[in-house]
């Protein structure tokens, strides 16, 4: 009865995620990059918003030594110009 079950000799070769799996940053190249973004983060309560600059330092970090897939920034979140200007201003003023 148990043979009843396999429906032909195909099998399931998983594959991973296309985001958010990653190879880990064995060798530190990044650690730097890392920590300023975390102490940012405990400097402001762990408001994601108020450390974009080093999130985005850390992210082309990187892509630029292949830790993770090349892509637009703008395809992360980050736009031209919101992230220099900060949130809530407006630009022109």
């Amino acid at each position: 009865m148990s043979t009843a079950m396999n429906f032909g000799t195909k099998s399931f070769k998983p594959r991973p995620p296309d985001k958010g799996s990653f190879p880990l940053d064995h060798f530190g190249e990044c650690k730097d990059f890392k920590e300023r973004f975390m102490k940012c983060l405990q400097q402001n309560n762990y408001e994601s918003s108020l450390c974009r600059e080093p999130s985005k330092a850390y992210l082309q970090c990187r892509m630029d030594r292949q830790l993770m897939a090349k892509e637009p920034l703008e395809k992360l979140g980050f736009r031209d110009g919101a992230d220099a200007a900060g949130p809530g201003s407006e630009v022109g003023s």
